[in-house]
């Protein structure tokens, strides 16, 4: 039999309390947690008083909150809750949520027993339910430089779209399958592996998280698996977006940090990194565009 597993989880807000307090009352009383650990980036509004307010009313030592004290962006906030989960709370695996998701309890309890039964995870999620897309396998491959550009560019992504993601062949029949990367908005990590491997890479502020993510982990030989038998629900950037509303703010955050990944992990060279700019500009015009000519939402 399983050993029983303690499972924290982690809930990063930034100036967006109203969704973080709904997510922490729909789940802290779930049998599947051991603690929810909200982690407030540094918020500019009223957040932490009314996460403060929300510990004490659900009780404190179940539902925690920490104070980053900076703002670090999405990897360092959810660091700062995984390395107390794991170093306190002594839990084993935690769930990293974004406040505008929606999942089960049953969800839960079969993450964790999926990461108990195969030592070689790291980390596993279900699949996705957008609630502006439909459903999606949140799950891809990691193609280096030129897939990687390809996936960013709206065009180019629904252009080559099956030849950047696993085929349909590869999910069917299955209740689990092996992927290099999934979505970061629900993912369950092996606490002691999440930080062995350093965590999340917080000199990326937002965006490509993911990626990097999933290039430390098999770079350290552990797998991340996307659970098909389960869904959870994402309101598609809402956090995200209530904080940068500016779409070419948004864009330009991502273009960073997709760089960052490219010289640092994939070694790029000059020439290379000069390709990426211009395609940069190029995903820029198609963004404007599709935006404003075809009414693509982003």
């Amino acid at each position: 039999m399983l050993k029983e597993k303690k499972v924290s989880c982690v809930i990063v807000n930034y100036n967006d309390a109203k969704t973080t307090e709904r997510l922490v009352r729909e789940i802290y009383a779930y049998s599947s947690l051991d603690a929810v650990v909200m982690v407030d980036n540094c918020s500019t509004d009223d957040s932490r008083e009314r996460l403060e307010a929300l510990a004490f009313e659900l009780g404190r030592e179940r539902v925690i909150l920490l104070s980053a004290k900076g703002n670090k962006g999405y990897g360092g906030g959810n660091n700062l809750g995984i390395t107390y989960s794991y170093e306190t709370l002594q839990v084993d695996y935690v769930l990293i949520a974004n406040p505008d998701v929606e999942f089960s309890d049953v969800l839960v309890s079969r993450l964790a027993r999926m990461l108990a039964r195969h030592g070689q995870l790291g980390a596993a999620a279900p699949l996705m339910e957008d609630a502006q897309f439909g459903r999606q396998r949140n799950g891809w491959p990691l193609h280096g430089l030129w897939g990687s550009l390809a996936r960013s560019g709206p065009v180019c992504r629904r252009v080559l779209g099956s030849l950047l993601e696993y085929s349909p062949s590869y999910f069917q029949g299955k209740q689990a399958v092996y992927v290099d990367v999934v979505h970061g908005s629900l993912l369950m990590v092996d606490a002691l592996k999440m930080l062995e491997c350093g965590g999340y890479d917080e000199k990326v502020f937002l965006y490509q998280e993911e990626e990097i993510l999933g290039y430390k982990m098999l770079d350290r030989g552990w797998r991340t698996a996307l659970l098909l038998t389960d869904r959870y629900i994402h309101r598609h950037g809402q956090s995200i977006s209530k904080s940068y509303k500016d779409v070419w703010q948004r864009q330009r955050i991502r273009n960073q940090s997709a760089m960052y990944y490219y010289k640092n992990y994939l070694g790029i060279n000059r020439l290379e990194e000069w390709i990426v700019r211009i395609f940069f500009l190029t995903v820029r015009l198609e963004i404007w565009f599709c935006s404003k000519v075809l009414g693509w939402k982003w």
